[in-house]
């Protein structure tokens, strides 16, 4: 089993298409691809951790997240209203989580925190929220679709920008 984390789907959201500049042609377009990227990165033995802002306006949440290969776990964000937060496909929904994967303490949370459990022992904190618009702290990443390619990562995919240690 793997883990995989990921952010800002927003699937059935045209204007935030628009709004983020999204390289899709229609909103329909959008959701294919990021459907078609999940799939393709995410076993059904997986495990994925969304940190919000699954849906908005999907006309059918329930049978999207169905399609979605992996044990899903959602921390939600500021755009999954309590009917997608209680969709019966997420193993776990609520506003923040602390794990520990691959040897490493990580505090997940829908928006960036300027400090949490763990940040001066190496813990490091995965967020969404920002569409890759906020420069992190030391420890820090977006694991938002927006700056990661459409696609999960792992926390091997993850790397500090130049001049920020990891």
């Amino acid at each position: 089993m793997r883990s995989w984390f990921t952010a800002d789907t927003h699937f059935g959201h045209g204007s935030l298409r628009a709004l983020m500049r999204r390289p899709f042609e229609t909103t329909a377009a959008m959701d294919s691809a990021l459907v078609a990227a999940w799939n393709a990165a995410v076993a059904p033995e997986d495990e994925i951790w969304h940190l919000g802002d699954f849906a908005v306006g999907h006309g059918d949440p329930g049978g999207l997240l169905a399609s979605l290969q992996g044990t899903k776990h959602l921390v939600w964000g500021n755009n999954d209203p309590p009917a997608v937060r209680a969709l019966p496909g997420w193993a776990s929904a609520g506003p923040m989580a602390e794990i520990e994967r691959e040897g490493r303490a990580l505090v997940l949370c829908h928006y960036a925190l300027r400090h949490w459990n763990g940040q001066r022992k190496g813990a490091w904190n995965l967020h969404g929220h920002s569409h890759g618009t906020l420069k992190p702290l030391p420890r820090q990443f977006d694991v938002g679709v927006d700056p990661r390619g459409y696609c999960p990562v792992r926390l091997d995919d993850l790397r500090a920008p130049p001049g920020v240690a990891a």
